[in-house]
């Protein structure tokens, strides 16, 4: 059987139209939905990507990377997911690009998630929720977390982020309102942000199988 991370990053390609500017994201899962754009990046106008090594990735295809700024409002932006619930709603920042992706997902009109079936959950919170802090608030914010929520941050020691920040894993944590804990979160002075996609879920989710699913 073919990998359900290489069939929802192929499968996601259908999205993609003549001419667009393509929001790009970071992972596993989206390394083969460059890898397909690469068979097709005649058709397209550039990608916009959420970190560093995308952006590596696509230019060795030969894909122009353009400026967030420059680039303006999107029509579609493919990203993965560490987990995803049956609304929709992810948690993102495994990898440690939650904010840039939190960006380009809210610059954009549609945005496809892509995973593989064990990505899919009941409740978000297996998966610790990353949470990208200002490195003077790392204790602040860990604090403040665990007061809030009860969760344990663990702050992922020897990572930095493209933006130059650190990440705190949040543990032990049952996200029943995802939407108010982003909202609750994103509050607490020195979050940059928070691997929360609730408040801005995704549109459409592919789940990588034979064939695969689209929520």
């Amino acid at each position: 059987m073919s990998d359900p991370k290489r069939l929802a990053g192929e499968k996601a390609i259908d999205y993609v139209e003549d001419g667009m500017v393509v929001g790009v994201g970071t992972g596993s899962t989206v390394a083969y939905f460059i890898e397909a754009l690469g068979r097709i990046k005649d058709r397209i106008a550039g990608a916009v990507s959420s970190s560093e090594q995308s952006t590596a990735r696509l230019k060795a295809l030969g894909i122009e990377v353009l400026d967030a700024n420059a680039a303006g409002p999107l029509k579609l932006y493919v990203d993965g997911a560490d987990e995803c619930d049956p609304h929709k709603r992810l948690i993102k920042g495994g990898g440690g690009a939650l904010t840039r992706e939190k960006i380009i997902a809210e610059a954009s009109e549609t945005f496809v998630c892509i995973i593989d079936p064990a990505k899919q959950v009941p409740v978000l919170g297996k998966f610790p929720l990353p949470v990208e802090v200002i490195p003077m608030a790392r204790s602040l914010v860990a604090r403040r977390i665990l007061a809030l929520t009860g969760g344990q941050p663990v702050w992922r020691d020897g990572v930095v982020t493209d933006n130059g920040n650190w990440i705190l894993d949040v543990h032990n944590l049952s996200i029943t309102d995802p939407v108010a804990m982003e909202t609750e979160l994103n509050q607490i002075p020195g979050v940059v942000s928070v691997g929360l996609f609730a408040r801005r879920p995704a549109d459409i989710v592919i789940v990588g199988g034979e064939p695969p699913k689209v929520l």
